[in-house]
């Protein structure tokens, strides 16, 4: 079984498959494949575990280092340069490593104190607006100069501009559904042109921006948008978390909602094709809480689901929802 369609046709490889709370994987909050076609996973396992996973494309395990050292993992992101920049929402704070672990530089407070938004907990309905980084960030990505942008997340509702070397330069967005405003900036994507993907994940569309902070346009064919990843030739992949899962308190959980879903997209915005919807989840081919997704050489995606965290808040049992995959395109 293939699903796809056209040039765009991808199977499920068995043998990538991780469940939550394993020997060797929590969960696989993060997952990112370097210039070699190394997979990095970001693990979330409260220290019980290796922080970071080094395999190569046959699912072997090359290395593994870190784990005090982050307070919640959340995002992860290769540069063109093979370093890792990793996100810590907790811990307020994003490092920047090699690839084997030693740290470069960090940006964000060493003591761990986030910036007061007014937020409550995760409720970004308490946000206020104007503040500087950080409030429990989400993700990070690097244009084509190295400069480093950062999604404030959970408790902030901007996007934050940093030099190669973590110097603050700007931050943009306030709390809200209006043009320019974001309900929980979750995922980052970049393409060639330096244009950056916000995955606006409770406002449920895509607003695409220059590093500058001009909006240039709005996708709204997404559900919740966890993460983007623009591969090499510009399509568009989308860890879409839909609305069964991963719901705050206020939200209503309907069985008849749409669930999680991969959705690709040219540059265009044109849906290409998109398979999920949550209706079977842990089944091959359809999930439960999609969070991070990434493209090889080869065309394969490998995506990363918050099945453990996801599944607790819900009051489930997460043992039947994989944490992390691989596609083989074909």
């Amino acid at each position: 079984m293939t699903v796809g369609n056209g040039e765009l046709n991808f199977e499920f490889v068995e043998n990538w498959q991780f469940l939550p709370s394993g020997d060797l994987i929590t969960e696989g909050i993060g997952v990112a494949v370097d210039s070699k076609d190394q997979v990095y996973v970001f693990n979330r396992s409260d220290g019980k575990q290796s922080a970071v996973l080094v395999f190569d494309r046959d699912c072997n395990l090359l290395n593994q280092w870190g784990s005090t050292e982050f307070t919640r993992p959340h995002g992860i992101w290769v540069t063109p340069q093979d370093t890792l920049i990793l996100t810590d929402d907790l811990g307020h704070r994003i490092r920047h490593f090699t690839t084997d672990g030693t740290l470069l530089h960090e940006i964000g407070p060493s003591d761990g104190t986030p910036e007061e938004t007014g937020v409550e907990g995760f409720d970004y309905r308490k946000i206020q607006p104007g503040h500087g980084p950080f409030n429990m960030p989400t993700n990070a990505v690097t244009s084509s100069s190295g400069e480093i942008f950062a999604a404030d997340g959970y408790g902030n509702a901007r996007v934050h501009h940093f030099t190669n070397k973590g110097e603050y330069i700007k931050s943009w967005g306030t709390p809200g559904d209006g043009t320019g405003e974001f309900n929980v900036p979750h995922g980052l994507g970049i393409d060639a042109e330096d244009r950056l993907y916000v995955g606006d994940r409770e406002n449920s569309r895509i607003q695409i921006y220059s590093t500058d902070g001009d909006l240039l346009t709005t996708w709204t064919d997404v559900i919740r948008p966890c993460e983007i990843y623009v591969a090499a030739d510009g399509l568009v992949y989308v860890a879409e978390l839909g609305k069964r899962a991963g719901l705050f308190d206020w939200q209503e959980r309907r069985d008849d909602a749409i669930g999680g879903r991969i959705s690709i997209f040219d540059r265009d915005s044109n849906l290409l094709c998109r398979w999920g919807g949550g209706e079977n989840p842990g089944t091959p081919y359809d999930y439960f809480a999609p969070h991070d997704i990434w493209v090889d050489s080869e065309g394969s995606i490998y995506l990363g689901e918050v099945s453990l965290s996801a599944a607790r808040v819900a009051g489930l049992e997460p043992q039947g929802f994989p944490t992390l995959r691989k596609y083989r395109r074909v």
